[in-house]
């Protein structure tokens, strides 16, 4: 019998080892990080106190009417909260840091254990072979000996029930992995929450600092100076409303009416406007490099590009999608073959349809449920206000309702492709491009609410 035979008896104690031993050492790494955690959650817990006080003089300061005392009272006030929210955020980030590490540190050791399960159990499958494949016969005809041959029978006996460990203990491995790197991706998601808000704030400081020493320049002997800001205030917000947004394969309207559907969207779902005015900026970015197309044959799903009048394939799924989208269009009274569609991308199909850009398969399921928000007979989706709702429903379902910049951007990826950001860097793309638009699109929000 070789070495391989005679270590295999001990093999269900190695497993012993390995499976108990383990979570002490992951239990020691942790228990190093406590009271550094602890005290970073102090902390936390103090500068949130102070941050609440702030938040009820805003709110009395917003209550009063406008005045050149009020304004400075209230921008001294938001950049406090802001700078308090930036020293929260460093702290939040310090702490997911270290949990970071943590997690990272138990994945790799777990993944190095899986390794060592997956050699193990490939070593014990060749030798289990090897004495199956062996037979009395064989080792009497090979001038073997008896003796040898029912020591490797107490092997084969001790193989199989090393089988059995090895199987479950990678089982049991794997399970670990998978909950240590779910624990890893949610620690990823909230420190990129953090690092959103802290620039976020940062950026709010260094505007508000800056209207606070416009204010600070005007004396109480310049009221109509103050009156003058109060004026350009007002005109710059009619600017912002009147801009006109674009809207694919439905025209333009104005940025003020965009604005209006997003508020309307986000008091039925919770989804935030300047997120939501983000996807259609982006999915508009979009028609304007892909281009719009005509359904032609409803069989193959062929069609034409309305710039070229080329034949394109795959612009519209042809059992998925074509059905419902005839149904969609006629119930409309459109022609089907003479109303703009998606064309395809570099993959997939096209033949999402206006400006939230529904494939008709996913148009019919929030069809019903877009014309009861808005109290309509039938929901349009080439109709602005119809389409904002629709895309609300969706980005909600996705999970953007929860605000923060990690379940945003996904919602965002998820509404792009179906799966998260970081199943395709080419989806991820998509969900980062939004996010700055919710950037931009929330400044001017700002300022319309100013």
């Amino acid at each position: 019998m070789d070495s391989f035979g005679r270590n295999i008896r001990a093999t269900p104690v190695f497993f012993l080892l390995v499976v108990f031993l383990f979570p002490t050492v992951l239990f020691a790494q942790t228990t190093d990080t406590a009271t550094q955690q602890a005290a970073l959650e102090q902390e936390l817990n103090n500068i949130n106190q102070e941050i609440a006080g702030l938040n009820g003089t805003i709110g009395t300061l917003e209550a009063q009417g406008a005045s050149l005392d009020r304004d400075i009272k209230l921008l001294s006030a938001n950049i406090n909260k802001a700078n308090l929210n930036i020293k929260a955020k460093n702290l939040e980030i310090s702490r997911l840091g270290a949990g970071i590490t943590e997690k990272s540190r138990t994945v790799k050791q777990l993944g190095q254990r899986i390794e060592q399960e997956k050699q193990s159990l490939a070593q014990l499958i060749r030798k289990t072979n090897e004495l199956d494949q062996a037979g009395m016969v064989e080792v009497i005809l090979s001038g073997g000996s008896l003796s040898d041959f029912f020591l490797d029978l107490d092997s084969f006996d001790a193989l199989r029930a090393g089988l059995k460990n090895s199987t479950e203990a990678l089982k049991s491995a794997k399970t670990q992995n998978q909950t240590a790197q779910d624990a890893l991706e949610e620690r990823q998601a909230e420190e990129m929450d953090a690092k959103a808000e802290l620039e976020r704030n940062k950026r709010l400081v260094e505007a508000n600092e800056k209207a606070k020493a416009a204010l600070l320049a005007i004396t109480k002997n310049k009221q109509n100076e103050y009156a003058k800001v109060l004026t350009e205030r007002k005109k710059r917000a009619a600017e912002i409303r009147a801009a006109l947004f674009a809207l694919r394969d439905t025209g333009e309207i104005t940025f003020g009416k965009a604005y209006d559907y997003a508020v309307a969207v986000s008091a039925k779902t919770g989804v935030r406007p300047a997120f939501l005015i983000a996807i259609f900026q982006q999915e508009s970015g979009i028609g304007k490099n892909q281009g719009s197309c005509y359904l032609r044959n409803q069989k193959t799903g062929a069609g034409v590009g309305v710039r070229t009048g080329s034949v394109i394939q795959k612009v519209m799924n042809p059992s998925r999608d074509v059905p419902p989208f005839l149904t969609v269009t006629r119930g409309l009274g459109r022609d089907p073959f003479n109303t703009l569609v998606s064309c395809p991308q570099e993959i997939g199909w096209g033949g999402a349809m206006g400006a939230a850009q529904f494939i008709p398969s996913t148009w019919v399921l929030y069809r019903d449920m877009v014309a009861k928000a808005l109290e309509v007979d039938i929901a349009d989706p080439w109709r602005a206000r119809d389409a904002f709702m629709a895309a609300g429903f969706l980005l909600k379902d996705n999970g953007a309702r929860s605000g923060s910049y990690s379940a945003e951007r996904d919602a965002a990826c998820k509404y792009f492709s179906g799966s998260k950001c970081s199943k395709s860097r080419l989806v991820a793309t998509y969900g980062d491009q939004v996010m700055k638009n919710a950037e931009s699109a929330q400044a001017l929000i700002d300022q319309l609410n100013a």
